[in-house]
């Protein structure tokens, strides 16, 4: 456990380590873990794209989203690459609570519902990347390399959100950051109805 107590550090957002139950959950449902995972790529590169769309006047933003949604899409490809080799069927799954609850309490208006965005952002990342790193010592070896080497590109998504998110907000971002910890940490340690990437505990 002791990766899992690091990365909580090292990624001083989150507020809470995800609980021993999910680790244990993941471990049996594997399949899921992995299909749960490709569409969270594609959930990434999409809100990456979104915000290239949504804030055109900000080139320096666009052109970072632009590379964050080629690098999530390629990460997709690899995971859809092991779900196959694993005989596994790719399917729909219904998408967990995590992005719809902390998303639920942007704030509305401008440049407000941009810095909240970002800081969204940056708690998926940390929160994938936390993940990440509770599970490598535990997986084959195979799954234990590929999610070893997503460890520095996702913890280098989540510095580029919240660098962002401090630049472009007038005031200082603690305070929101502080609010969704606390949702976040929530969401994370409470009982869960489905298992999935970043679900809670079901």
């Amino acid at each position: 456990m002791t990766l899992q107590n690091t990365s909580v550090i090292n990624f001083p957002i989150l507020k809470c380590a995800t609980p021993k139950k999910w680790i244990e959950l993941a471990l049996q449902q594997q399949e899921i873990l992995l299909i749960d995972h490709a569409h969270c790529e594609k959930k990434a590169a999409s809100s990456a794209l979104l915000l290239m769309y949504r804030y055109p006047e900000r080139p320096i933003l666009i052109d970072r989203m632009s590379r964050i949604a080629r690098e999530e899409l390629r990460h997709f490809e690899q995971v859809l690459k092991i779900i196959v080799q694993r005989r596994i069927t790719y399917r729909h799954l219904t998408p967990s609570r995590y992005a719809k609850k902390l998303q639920a309490r942007a704030r509305t208006h401008e440049p407000a519902k941009l810095i909240d965005s970002l800081i969204i952002g940056a708690f998926v990342e940390a929160r994938s990347c936390e993940r990440f790193a509770s599970l490598v010592p535990l997986l084959d070896a195979e799954l234990a390399k590929f999610y070893g080497g997503l460890l520095a590109s996702e913890a280098r998504h989540y510095q580029h959100y919240i660098d962002f998110a401090k630049e472009l907000s007038e005031e200082d971002i603690s305070a929101r950051v502080d609010y969704f910890s606390e949702i976040e940490c929530e969401l994370i340690s409470s009982h869960d109805t489905e298992f999935r990437f970043h679900s809670g505990c079901p």
